[in-house]
Order: C-alpha cells, then sequence, then structure tokens
C-alpha cells in the first residue's frame, strides 16, 4: 500500500506541473502573437531606412562621415577597443534561448580579442548580466528595465553612448548578438555589425529625388537613426523570439509530464490489480481450507 500511496502522489505532482506548463504555453502564446506583430510591424520602417541611406551614399560622403568611417585595426594605429551588445532574457524556462545567446556573445568576444581589441560588453537581460557576473566578466553596462515590450526610446538610450564613442574614435566597432526571429520555432542567435554602418548597395535605376537640404544634412540625421532602428530590432526580434522559445519549451514539458503520467498510471494500475488478485487468492484459499 505504501507504494500505491507514493504512485498517487507523484501522479497528483505530476498532474499539477502539467497544468502550470500548459498555463504557462498558453500565456507565451498570446504574447508570441502580440510580439511577432510588432517585429513584422517594424521591418517596413527599416527596409525603407536602409534603402535611403544606400541611395544617398556616395564613397566621397563615406570619407566625411564618422559613422560611416572604418577605422584602421590596432597593430596600425586604430582604436584598440569593442563593444558588444548582449540581448538576453530577464525569464528563464525558455529551453536553451538565453544559454544559445551567450554562446554566441563568448564566440564574438574570443574573436575580437584574438585580433588585439579590448571588448567592452554591455549586457541587456538578467540572464545574460547573471551568467558574466558569475564567471567574473566586467560589464560596460547592464539593463534590466527594457523587458520584453521594447521602445524606440529604449534603443535611443542603447544607442547614444556608443554612437558618441564611436565618432569620437574610442571604439573600433560595435556589434549586436541578439534572436533572430525567423519564424516562432527557429529563433537561432545572431551577431550583427551595428558600426560601422555599411550601406547596402545601392538599386540599380536611383529614384528622382529632390534633396533638400542636401544629402550632407539628410546623412547626419539618417545615420544615427539607423544606428538605433538596429537596435530597436534586435530588442523587438529577442523579445518575440524570447515568447516562441517558451512557447516550445513548455509544450515539450506539457508533452513529457502526459507521457510520464500515462506511464505512473500504468503502474498504479497494474500494482492495484496485482493486489485485488493477491486478495482474491487468499479468499479462494481461506475458502478451500474451511471446506477441507
Amino acid at each position: 500500500m505504501a507504494k500505491a500511496r507514493q504512485l498517487k502522489r507523484r501522479i497528483r505532482s505530476v498532474q499539477n506541473t502539467r497544468k502550470i506548463t500548459r498555463t504557462m504555453e498558453l500565456v507565451a502564446t498570446s504574447k508570441l502573437r502580440r510580439a511577432q506583430s510588432r517585429v513584422v510591424a517594424a521591418r517596413p520602417y527599416a527596409e525603407s531606412l536602409t534603402q535611403a541611406i544606400a541611395d544617398l551614399v556616395t564613397p566621397e560622403l563615406e570619407e566625411r562621415f564618422p559613422l560611416l568611417r572604418r577605422p584602421p585595426p590596432p597593430d596600425k594605429g586604430g582604436p584598440t577597443r569593442a563593444a558588444v551588445i548582449l540581448l538576453t532574457s530577464n525569464r528563464g524556462l525558455a529551453g536553451g534561448f538565453n544559454a544559445n545567446l551567450i554562446r554566441e556573445a563568448q564566440a564574438r568576444m574570443e574573436a575580437l580579442e584574438r585580433v588585439h581589441y579590448t571588448v567592452d560588453l554591455h549586457a541587456i537581460g538578467k540572464k545574460g548580466i547573471g551568467y558574466f557576473k558569475y564567471i567574473g566578466r566586467p560589464l560596460a553596462s547592464a539593463r534590466i528595465d527594457i523587458g520584453d515590450k521594447p521602445t524606440s526610446a529604449h534603443a535611443a538610450e542603447v544607442a547614444e553612448a556608443l554612437i558618441r564613442a564611436y565618432a569620437d574614435g574610442q571604439l573600433a566597432r560595435v556589434d549586436l548578438v541578439y534572436a533572430h526571429f525567423a519564424s516562432a520555432i527557429s529563433t537561432p542567435p545572431a551577431t550583427l555589425r551595428v558600426l560601422p554602418v555599411e550601406p547596402p548597395a545601392a538599386r540599380a535605376r536611383h529614384p528622382n529625388y529632390l534633396l533638400k537640404p542636401g544629402p550632407d544634412e539628410l546623412l547626419s540625421e539618417l545615420l544615427p537613426l539607423y544606428v538605433r532602428n538596429v537596435i530597436f530590432r534586435g530588442l523587438v526580434e529577442t523579445a518575440a523570439s524570447e515568447h516562441g522559445a517558451r512557447r516550445t519549451a513548455m509544450k515539450n514539458a506539457t508533452d513529457n509530464a502526459g507521457e510520464i503520467l500515462d506511464v505512473l498510471r500504468r503502474t498504479f494500475n497494474r500494482q492495484r490489480q496485482a493486489q485485488i488478485t493477491q486478495e482474491i487468492a487468499e479468499i479462494v484459499g481461506g475458502a478451500a481450507a474451511l471446506e477441507q
């Protein structure tokens, strides 16, 4: 009987766990829909901004704008510092989501350090901050206030100091490590270069723009806006990817709990059946003994 009671307790425990994981799956699904809508809404603006810069930039202008200029490597007199922005979540229970982002950031920092850069790590999200504090890696900045609903103001706050440092020649490059939202089930970690700005190839046929006040003045406004937008898209895609990863993890946990329940119930039923059979055998044996 003691074993049967233990099985009942375990069945109740797994049932409660399955209810929790199922609820978390539903919540993550609801949040994912809203986050996915923000990702889709952000893409047309980013594409238009990128194409506008491509249409404006010329080789002559590239030399006049610090955000377009590529500094020489450290061994040739260039800046020795580089920055890596790592985006993770504030919460766990999302499978390997945060661990994959942290590994991606570590690989990027190691690659930069191999070519003699000193890397400043800017961590956004409790999971990344907690990991690097645990291993004793100093952080240039740390933020946990952005959460899973980032705004353009958050992106501007992250970008401004880095833009100034790069324009002043203190940084050689700025990289962003984020989760690329390809779909609800595909959110691979990715590294994107934020600075220097690399203009995409211009279209074969340039639109008939009437530029006023002029390309110089327009680029002085568009380039910082582009950097802020890149970081904003990284924040939005990482937030959506977090919900997608959590939904997948909770669905797997719910399915696994269901499989464990099936095994426990079969075990409990077999044990109860064996006990009933044993009791019947004892009754039959006792009745046969009385008849003799």
